[in-house]
Formats: structure tokens, C-alpha cells, sequence
């Protein structure tokens, strides 16, 4: 029995080691498997934050062709009401599923900004569906639609812990009449 009690103390060392080994994998597999997982959902909502931008930028830029269309705007592809009408429907219908997929995985303040940005571009729309001539008015939506997309993106890069990024305001040089 001796034996036994001058090795015992070895054998609780073996034993805490083994449990406090067990332990410590078991821990850092977990905040491996946090990191992971966290990594997953952040790459996911980043891919449904771009797949809503394309799908609502879709709509943007037909609009930008039949505004030209009716004198509004400098687009150097006018498209008429009729040619776009098929063209809008579609491109609405394919931005539903991916907004449904926006409030679904998007933060709170990267929806609010979403909605807000989609009003924008639905006052663009409605604007040309009534046929209006009028520049002015057309740049006051596209103030309004360009500052709800910069806001938009702006409330993505934080939700996501993104570096700041470019305003997308790019400056043309006015298109001489021909």
C-alpha cells in the first residue's frame, strides 16, 4: 500500500494534466468555432448587402435611361417608357426576394438605410411613370437617391466593421449638346 500513496501524488498530476489539457481544447475549440461561425455570417450578410445593392441599382440605372429619354437626365443610352416598362417590372421583381433576404440577415440600421434608399428610387420611378419634364426636379430625386445609396453603404461598412469607403460621387464633365 505504500507504493500506492508515494505514487498517488503523480497519479492526481497525470489526472489534473489530463483534465486540464481536455479542458483547454475544449475551450479553444469553441472559440474557434465562434470565430468560424461569426466569419460565416458576416461573409453572408456581406453577399446580401451587395446582391440588394445590385438589385436596387438595376432599377437606378433604368431610370437614368428614360429620364434621359424625356430630357431629364444626360444618360447616353435613352430608352423610351414603353421599352423600359417590361425592363422595371423585372428588375422590382427581382429586388423583392433579395430585400425579404436584407431584413431577414441585415442589422437594423442597414435595413432603415435599405428602405430608406428604395423610397428614393421608387420617387424616381413614379416620376418617370407620369411622364415628367422637368431637369430640376429630376436632380432633386437624384440628390435624394444618391444620398440614401451613401447612406446605405455607409451603415453596411459599420455593420461590418469595414475601413470607410469612397462616396461614389463622381463629378461628370457636362455632355455637350450635339
Amino acid at each position: 500500500m505504500s507504493a500506492f500513496i508515494q505514487q498517488l501524488p503523480a497519479l492526481i498530476g497525470v489526472v489534473i494534466g489530463a483534465l486540464g489539457s481536455y479542458l483547454a481544447i475544449v475551450r479553444g475549440d469553441r472559440a474557434r468555432f465562434r470565430r468560424e461561425q461569426t466569419a460565416r455570417w458576416e461573409e453572408r450578410r456581406l453577399a446580401v448587402y451587395a446582391d440588394y445593392a445590385r438589385s436596387l441599382k438595376k432599377s437606378v440605372t433604368l431610370t437614368y435611361r428614360v429620364a434621359s429619354y424625356l430630357g431629364n437626365d444626360p444618360h447616353p443610352h435613352p430608352l423610351s417608357p414603353q421599352e423600359a416598362e417590361p425592363l422595371l417590372a423585372e428588375a422590382t421583381l427581382a429586388r423583392d426576394p433579395s430585400g425579404e433576404t436584407l431584413i431577414l440577415l441585415g442589422s437594423p440600421e442597414v435595413v432603415e438605410r435599405a428602405r430608406t434608399w428604395v423610397v428614393g428610387v421608387m420617387e424616381m420611378e413614379q416620376f418617370l411613370r407620369e411622364g415628367t419634364r422637368d431637369p430640376q426636379a429630376w436632380q432633386t430625386l437624384l440628390e435624394r437617391q444618391r444620398a440614401g445609396r451613401e447612406g446605405y453603404y455607409a451603415a453596411v461598412r459599420e455593420d461590418l466593421a469595414l475601413p470607410p469607403g469612397h462616396s461614389a460621387r463622381w463629378p461628370l464633365s457636362p455632355v455637350p449638346p450635339t
